[in-house]
Parts: C-alpha cells; sequence; structure tokens
C-alpha cells in the first residue's frame, strides 16, 4: 500500500517543450523588409545629417545637393548603412530561433559554383556594355563618374571603393539574396517568384541610374538570384557583387582619366 502514496512516487520532471525554428513566409519577409529598409536608411541618413550639420554658412539647396552628391559623404553613408541592415536583420532572424548563418546562408560553397558565377556574371555584363557601345550610350552611368571624382577631389577616393566593393555588396546580399530570397522561396512564389521579386527589391535600390542602367541591375540581380540558388551560398554573391562593383569603379576611372 506504500506504493499508493503519492510521497513515496518520484518527481515528475517536465521538460519545456521547444517550439521548432520558423522561416518568415511571404509577408513576414515583405514587412520585416520594410523594416530593414527602414534601418539601412536612417543608418545613411545619419551621416547625411552629420554633414549637413557641419555645413557653414546658410543651408540652402545648393549646399545640400553638393553635401548628398560629395564622395566623402556617399562613401560613408554606404559604409553606416552595414551595420544597420545587419542589427535590423538579426531582429527577425532571432525571433525565428533560426541560427543566423543557417537563416542567411552565411557558408562557402565549392569553386566549381564559383567559377559558373563568374563566367555568368562577365557574360551579363559584357553583353550590356557591347548593348551601350552599339547604341551610343554612356558604358558607365554619368552618377559614378561624378561621385569618383568627387571623392578624388576630398582624398576619399579609397573610402569610396571600400563602400562600393565591400560595405555595398554586403548590405545589399544579406538584405535581397540573403533574408528577402529565404523567406519568399520557402512561400508561395518558390524559388523562381523569390528570385523574381527579390530582384526586383534590389533594383529599386538603385534609382539613382536611368532606365538603361536600371535593366542591367535587374539583369544582375537574376543572375546572383541563380547562384544564391545552386550554391545555397550568400558569401559567393558577396563576392560577385563586389568584384562586378570593384570592376566598375576601375573602368569608370579610366573611363574619366
Amino acid at each position: 500500500m506504500d506504493s499508493l502514496d503519492p510521497e513515496s512516487l518520484p518527481p515528475v520532471t517536465v521538460t519545456p517543450v521547444q517550439r521548432p525554428p520558423r522561416i518568415w513566409k511571404f509577408w513576414g519577409t515583405a514587412l520585416w523588409g520594410l523594416f530593414i529598409f527602414a534601418a539601412m536608411f536612417v543608418g545613411q541618413l545619419a551621416v547625411v545629417g552629420w554633414f549637413l550639420l557641419r555645413q557653414e554658412g546658410p543651408l540652402d539647396m545648393a549646399a545640400a545637393v553638393h553635401v548628398l552628391g560629395g564622395g566623402l559623404t556617399i562613401s560613408l553613408s554606404v559604409i553606416t548603412g552595414l551595420p544597420a541592415v545587419v542589427a535590423a536583420v538579426w531582429v527577425p532572424v532571432r525571433l525565428s530561433r533560426t541560427p543566423f548563418a543557417d537563416y542567411l546562408a552565411l557558408r562557402w560553397t565549392s569553386w566549381q559554383n564559383v567559377l559558373i558565377g563568374i563566367v555568368a556574371m562577365v557574360v551579363v555584363v559584357m553583353g550590356w556594355d557591347m548593348v551601350s557601345r552599339a547604341t551610343g550610350r554612356e558604358v558607365t552611368p554619368g552618377f559614378m563618374g561624378d561621385v569618383l571624382q568627387s571623392a578624388r577631389a576630398d582624398g576619399a577616393l579609397w573610402l569610396l571603393v571600400l563602400a562600393f566593393a565591400v560595405a555595398a555588396p554586403v548590405t545589399e546580399e544579406f538584405f535581397a539574396r540573403g533574408f528577402l530570397y529565404r523567406g519568399w522561396s520557402e512561400s508561395f512564389l518558390r524559388v523562381p517568384g523569390a528570385i523574381l521579386l527579390s530582384s526586383l527589391v534590389w533594383t529599386s535600390l538603385h534609382l539613382q541610374y536611368d532606365w538603361f542602367f536600371l535593366g542591367e541591375v535587374f539583369s544582375i540581380g537574376l543572375v546572383l538570384g541563380y547562384v544564391r540558388y545552386r550554391s545555397q551560398s550568400i558569401w559567393l554573391t558577396v563576392l560577385l557583387h563586389g568584384l562586378n562593383n570593384l570592376a566598375a569603379c576601375v573602368q569608370t576611372m579610366w573611363l574619366v582619366g
């Protein structure tokens, strides 16, 4: 009868139920994407505001445009956008209970995928260069030439190259091919829709270009999206993105003398 005594029974250990990791689907990814974009905007705007406050004399429209278009201002704003985006991406990924590296595919890939990605990027970029030359258009956007010349005048050319070839690729790839692609590819959009929509969003970050160069940006986005799908590596798209931007900087510096 002692076995019926509650005090003689062994204590019951209750194991807390761990909720499984989740991936933000279409609307969750879209809403958190707006949050990440806002964080990037605020991070970049902080530098612009700092330069405007340091501006001597009356702050008129001409002075504001000069500050906003300055190579040093753009370089620092691109660089400060990087930690803002990383911090903003960390929030929804943390709430999803998925490791940050797994959610964004922060892993390396095979050298075969690296070679395929480089060849694909070269084909697309050279194809657009041939079209621009055949139609009598600029090979590089005028915006790039103006910014590079401004940065050179400010003694910040190296900082601009660092911003364009390192900070911008990491920022934009973490956002577009990292967070947006991951969630949308596991929604009703599936992989093709995720590549298309994330490329459109990424293209909208480059509205300083005209329609011709926006078409080139969009096609490069499609290539990077496919590489992201094939390799399952965001570091590869960061590498390809950075090499493309570095080549564009070198080409522009050569063309403007």
